[in-house]
């Protein structure tokens, strides 16, 4: 529940500021096993999204403070203005997750229909709250846009990758994202909550749920498959905290 995509069990905080069973045998007991393998791939996942969080994001964080939304939240300086660009992208990068995973160019992607973790229909209702409120609904801009179209791309010619990204998408919302959508309904919007960070159902049940999903897909996977899997994972955080950025702006 990025924040951990992802916000990542959690994302990445999505980035933000402040993510099989062992036939032993000669062979595997020579190798070093990954950090988190023996607990199913998404455990790999979420040591690996860990690294990429900073200290004041999450426990297990590695990372040093650079970016401004890296930051702890309380030291955030949100506007609304900055708040609707995030929401606006945000709602971009989840119609096109939910479509390609609803058209599923790779038949394992249905896997994914209907978890419960879906948000475009939530973005829709907040948005229109907004309007009603007198705000102007801006356009996509670059950061959503470049993020939407990269995942149509890795959906068709690299599966494994778009999976990670899937992952830490929905993970660092569920996680890091919840987090700064307090804290900023408490700073701009009068504790008001919105439907994004509401969901149908018991959210840790919704992500076991995705999570067993995700290690059932994986579990067929080659060894480099699942490597590369994880190498995407600082793409997703970086293109993530591009659209993080906007709160700021």
């Amino acid at each position: 529940a990025r924040a951990s995509p992802a916000v990542a069990g959690g994302v990445r905080a999505a980035v933000m500021p402040r993510r099989t069973a062992v036939i032993v045998s000669a062979a595997t007991a020579e190798t070093p096993k990954k950090k988190g393998e023996s607990k199913g791939f998404v455990e790999e996942m979420r040591f690996v999204a860990m690294r990429l969080h900073t200290r004041d994001q999450a426990r297990e964080g590695e990372k040093e403070v650079k970016q401004p939304e890296e930051k702890a939240v309380t030291k955030w300086n949100p506007s609304v203005e900055g708040y609707l660009k995030f929401l606006v992208d945000s709602k971009l990068v989840y119609d096109t997750l939910e479509k390609i995973v609803h058209e599923a160019p790779h038949p394992f992607y249905a896997e994914f229909r209907n978890t419960g973790l879906e948000r475009s229909a939530s973005l829709v209702e907040d948005l229109d709250w907004f309007k009603e409120q007198g705000y102007t609904i801006p356009e996509p801009s670059s950061p959503g846009l470049t993020y939407a179209q990269y995942l149509k791309e890795l959906s068709v010619k690299d599966p494994q990758a778009f999976i990670c990204h899937f992952y830490n998408i929905y993970f660092a919302h569920s996680a890091g994202g919840r987090m700064i959508g307090k804290k900023v309904a408490e700073k701009l919007l009068n504790n008001k909550a919105l439907e994004f960070y509401k969901w149908d159902g018991d959210l840790p049940q919704l992500l076991q749920n995705v999570r067993d999903k995700l290690n059932k897909v994986a579990e067929p996977w080659t060894r480099e498959e699942k490597d590369h899997c994880l190498e995407e994972t600082e793409k997703s955080f970086k293109l993530s905290g591009e659209i993080l950025r906007l709160i700021l702006s």
